[in-house]
């Protein structure tokens, strides 16, 4: 195994939960707006800008997983009818 596997299994990982966990809120939760997934987006860029105290790899892969996964998220919702 290469050093750099743990780092995309664990991207995968992220951004696998990260959006089973939306599309299923979605599901669940009629109160769930596209603007609330947009918002929420937003909140993360600032943590993810927010790295003052310094997160580490591991941090960022899974901020930007998260990430990732929001606005894959929202450019399918955007597109799809509901």
């Amino acid at each position: 195994m290469s050093s750099t596997d743990w780092r995309e299994e664990k991207r995968e990982a992220v951004f696998e939960s990260t959006l089973r966990g939306l599309e299923n809120r979605r599901k669940a939760d009629r109160g769930f707006t596209l603007a609330d997934a947009k918002s929420s987006l937003a909140h993360l860029y600032i943590l993810d800008g927010n790295d003052w105290l310094g997160r580490g790899e591991l941090g960022d892969i899974v901020s930007q997983a998260t990430i990732a996964a929001y606005e894959h998220f929202i450019q399918e919702w955007g597109v799809a009818p509901d």
